[in-house]
């Protein structure tokens, strides 16, 4: 028979929709936990006291390059993930698409072997794959190495279908100039999460790709055909259609946050934007300095550049991230809450659970009010 534990109180309580204030969380012997009064709560369960913060669910971030000073791209083994997923479970994430970006298809064959491995040895945290590229557009490769893109050839497509029969969720990041309209009808009617960036495609061309079946869109505003007058290019497609998701790195500098609002009065399906931190190696590490296909990437001032001063990646952790939408582009905290725990999950062909309260204590997190300390409930 299960025996309350512990109760939480002082803090908010979301459950991955909605904020719960003014109420406990109580915690039992077999691991549960419900969201209770604070009068029903039990005189001889021991008391927990916060000041202020929120108790919500772990983050769950689609897009993670790498974390605790090491990057996929270096390193496609179980062990690398580990130290990755660790990184990341410090921050409070507690579901992740391991990320590899443009490279070889050895590498990539690597990474999707490591990670059905990692699954294999329940490591906790991986969920999936996300490759990004290398099917990218030239014009806008960001800090990918314009030396591997290429378009997608039928091999490429086996190898991709492959994986999302093998793993329980695959996102792809491509451009319509190297994946034609068919190849993305395949991917995304065999599951496999198709998402358009790193592309100059126009807006016809765009609204084409999801009419295929691309249903996401990387890290909405960098590395895409911007917002014009007369061409609205990717950015205009995405605000436009009301069933595409769209991944946001809000950190400030890749999107200045008058911007981040625009995208949010404007966009139709608002609901379906979700953070993503694009984390490198410098995730939950001290290291200043890393490199990225043979390239010296520098962390400095928030920022993570190449030698010629491109964006590789970000320097920010779920955490920040609501506290920039809250604090920066005046979002209210249910939502942005929301936007790192259920909303990404939404996406996903198998979530486990995650991103939602699922009445388990492990997978709760404690975020204190200035957003710079988070807690595993079931360590406290």
């Amino acid at each position: 028979m299960s025996h309350p534990a512990k109760a939480f109180v002082g803090a908010g309580i979301h459950d991955g929709i909605a904020l719960h204030d003014g109420k406990a969380l109580v915690t039992f012997s077999d691991g549960s936990a419900s969201i209770v009064d604070p009068a029903t709560v039990p005189e001889d369960c021991a008391i927990h006291q916060f000041i202020g913060g929120t108790i919500m669910p772990g983050f769950v971030d689609l897009q993670v390059n790498g974390g605790g000073g090491v990057m996929f791209n270096d390193d496609q083994s179980v062990a690398a993930l580990r130290v990755i997923t660790e990184a990341h479970a410090s921050l409070g994430t507690v579901a992740l698409l391991a990320t590899l970006i443009t490279d070889t298809p050895e590498r990539t064959n690597a990474a999707i072997n490591a990670v059905e491995q990692a699954i294999a040895e329940q490591v906790p945290g991986i969920i999936g794959i996300h490759l990004e590229g290398p099917h990218l557009s030239i014009a806008r490769k960001g800090a990918h190495d314009p030396k591997l893109i290429r378009p997608m050839t039928d091999d490429d497509l086996k190898t991709l279908l492959a994986a999302g029969d093998r793993l329980a969720n695959v996102m792809v990041t491509v451009a319509p100039e190297n994946t034609s309209f068919a190849q993305i009808k395949t991917l995304s009617g065999a599951g496999i999460i198709v998402s358009l960036g790193h592309t100059d495609a126009s807006y016809d061309t765009c609204m084409a790709a999801f009419d295929a079946g691309a249903r996401c869109v990387t890290h909405l505003f960098n590395a895409m055909s911007q917002l014009g007058n007369r061409e609205p290019g990717l950015v205009g497609a995405t605000l436009a259609h009301g069933e595409v998701y769209a991944g946001l790195i809000a950190d400030g500098v890749h999107v200045h946050p008058a911007a981040m609002r625009t995208a949010f009065d404007a966009k139709i399906g608002s609901d379906r934007v979700f953070l993503i931190t694009d984390a490198m190696a410098t995730a939950g590490s001290l290291i200043t300095q890393f490199k990225l296909n043979g390239r010296q990437v520098l962390r400095q001032n928030a920022r993570l550049t190449l030698s010629d001063g491109t964006l590789a990646g970000a320097d920010i952790d779920m955490a920040r991230s609501i506290s920039v939408l809250v604090d920066q582009v005046r979002m209210d905290l249910t939502s942005s809450i929301s936007r790192a725990t259920s909303t990404p999950s939404q996406i996903l062909r198998e979530s486990f659970g995650r991103g939602q309260f699922h009445d388990q204590v492990d997978g709760l997190i404690y975020v204190d009010q200035s957003f710079s300390q988070t807690l595993w409930i079931d360590e406290l």
